[in-house]
């Protein structure tokens, strides 16, 4: 990757965190199997709407995860547009916001803390949390978290 762009840089640290999230996987009786993969263009996934948690502003959402059958997490993309937040919410598992391009501020229990590209907030079960875009630029977040076992 020497001698590419930034933005190229991060798609490709995207495509490989993507990879190693949805492979290998575990059978119903848990088992561990041969791995597998889907591989998923985000272009696919995308959709403008307001930001989950009090629907402040706007955002674009890339639900990358969504169409895959058998997964454990979430794994998303989602751009926040100027002004926009995930407004605060008690969550039930750990949770990454990742950040790939603009500025924010997340919260958790009340501790504020500016986040830049390249730094990745790590948020724990039982908090309250949210996100707010902030500057002129929008903030594109990728938002990871594991999905509740049956």
């Amino acid at each position: 990757m020497s001698g590419s762009s930034p933005k190229k840089r991060r798609f490709a640290l995207f495509s490989i965190l993507l990879a190693a999230t949805l492979t290998p996987y575990a059978t119903a009786a848990g088992q561990r199997t041969a791995s597998r993969m889907v591989v998923v263009d985000e272009r696919e996934t995308v959709r403008d709407e307001p930001p989950p948690h009090g629907a402040i502003g706007m955002s674009t959402a890339y639900r990358i995860s969504d169409g895959i059958e058998g997964r454990t997490m979430e794994f998303r993309k989602r751009v926040l547009h100027p002004g926009a937040a995930i407004g605060p919410h008690r969550i039930a598992h750990d949770e990454v916001y990742y950040v790939l391009d603009g500025a924010g501020e997340v919260i958790s229990d009340g501790e504020r803390q500016a986040l830049r590209p390249g730094s990745a907030a790590y948020l724990f079960d039982g908090a309250v949390v949210g996100i707010t875009q902030q500057g002129t630029r929008p903030l594109t977040l990728i938002i990871a978290y594991p999905l509740p076992r049956d």
